[in-house]
């Protein structure tokens, strides 16, 4: 039996609005900036400072999949994605020197860190579509 609690839709709106506040959050606070400053600076690395927020919104949204037995495989592999790309590429800065400013930001290693940063990025978002998703199944109206 599908449950559409109270308590599953709580869980769900919440979850989806975690999950999408590290992606969302530099996007905002650039535009802000850019009306403010007249200058365009954006934070490529505030999703990964958000990390405990995200993770938290998965956590949420899992646990409301899960009660719904719906989108369940796309919530968990986007949160198992991202926390393996996220420790990946801090795995890699420290390794490399990279976190501590001992190697300058530039050649293959940085591109590298880079990428599992944009990575990690995109499982969010993936994260968030299947919060929206999961929404979108709990709210439809039965026919």
């Amino acid at each position: 039996m599908e449950k559409k609690d109270t308590l599953t839709k709580i869980l769900a709106v919440f979850g989806t609005v975690l999950a999408w506040f590290p992606i969302l959050a530099p996007v905002v606070i650039s535009v802000v900036a850019l009306m403010a400053d007249h200058r365009f600076r954006f934070d490529y690395l505030m999703p990964a400072e958000f990390f405990p927020v995200a993770l938290l919104g998965g956590g949420l949204l899992l646990w409301s999949a899960l009660r719904r037995r719906s989108r369940q495989k796309l919530i968990v592999w986007g949160l198992v994605c991202a926390v393996g790309l996220l420790g990946a590429s801090q795995g890699l800065a420290v390794v490399t020197g990279l976190a501590s400013g001992a190697t300058t930001p530039n050649g293959w290693w940085w591109a590298l860190a880079l990428v599992a940063i944009a990575g990690y990025a995109l499982a969010l978002v993936v994260v968030g579509v299947g919060g929206v998703l999961l929404l979108g199944d709990l709210f439809k109206r039965s026919r």
